[in-house]
């Protein structure tokens, strides 16, 4: 498959079949990620694998609250990846002050679609999930009170209905040559 093709083949993914996900796999997903650059090689990132029923039900319903029902496909995938951010090092700690830019939720963000890309190419499917109750997942998870849940990875076999074109911006519209 080109890496266009891989481009065009992910996408977020809200129906999951029930077959669980054999943990080979999912290490390769967390080696793509593990791989993935990052500002000053700070590597700022934890990913936790949530692949027990129990807990990861539990972890599927902090996606969610009383009037934000949203993401409640997440009881569908059967494994959740929660990613924790972990101290930058000391240059990209001085990076992200003196430029006033977040560094580390970059780096997280690459570090997470280099997961989702690999998971697409093994032909599985991902959501990434902002929205969650952040609290409740760090004593779930026995996350320190001083880390920062950033980001969650709903991940299981797909179930498409039909394949429809991603709709995107035209690139006259996201982009320009040599100024704004």
């Amino acid at each position: 498959m080109s890496f266009i093709d891989l481009i065009k083949k992910r996408r977020s993914i809200r129906k999951f079949s029930d077959t669980k996900i054999d943990r080979v796999l999912i290490e390769k997903c967390l080696e793509a990620a593990r791989l993935s650059p990052s500002a000053c090689n700070a590597q700022p990132w934890k990913f936790i694998v949530v692949d027990n029923p129990e807990l990861k039900e539990k972890v599927a319903h902090e996606s969610y609250g009383l009037f934000d029902s949203f993401n409640k496909f997440t009881h569908q995938a059967p494994v959740m990846v929660v990613v924790v951010t972990e101290k930058a090092n000391l240059t990209s700690q001085m990076g992200t002050l003196i430029k006033k830019i977040q560094y580390p939720f970059i780096d997280i963000g690459i570090a997470a679609e280099h997961f989702c890309l690999q998971a697409a190419e093994l032909g599985l499917g991902t959501c990434m999930i902002g929205w969650f109750n952040e609290k409740p997942l760090k004593e779930i998870l026995s996350i320190p009170k001083s880390k920062k849940v950033v980001l969650m990875i709903a991940l299981g076999y797909p179930v498409v209905e039909k394949e429809v074109d991603k709709k995107r911006k035209s690139l006259d519209e996201m982009s320009s040559f040599d100024s704004y």
